[in-house]
């Protein structure tokens, strides 16, 4: 895929989402792009933002503890932190 395409926000992977949104931030913190599109580079910024952290909450749901019992043996799983608002 050519470096200037532009693949939607909801189509990519944590990983790729945040590759894409640090050069976003190392763009914007050299400051060598005009205003306008740095208004739109930032606004893709905070679209990756979100996606990634939807992604992570998502990923952070699905983490599971083993929980053991009295005798220290494994006896099932139960959710990693149960104070997630999911």
């Amino acid at each position: 895929m050519p470096e200037n395409t532009i693949v939607a926000v909801g189509e990519l992977s944590f990983e790729k989402a945040l590759e894409e949104l640090e050069k976003i931030v190392a763009r914007l913190e050299r400051g060598e792009v005009p205003l306008a599109e740095s208004i739109t580079i930032y606004e893709r910024g905070e679209e990756l933002k979100k996606h990634c952290e939807r992604l992570l909450g998502e990923a952070e749901a699905r983490v599971e503890k083993i929980r053991l019992g009295g005798d220290g043996k494994p006896r099932g799983t139960e959710p990693l932190d149960d104070d997630i608002p999911f």
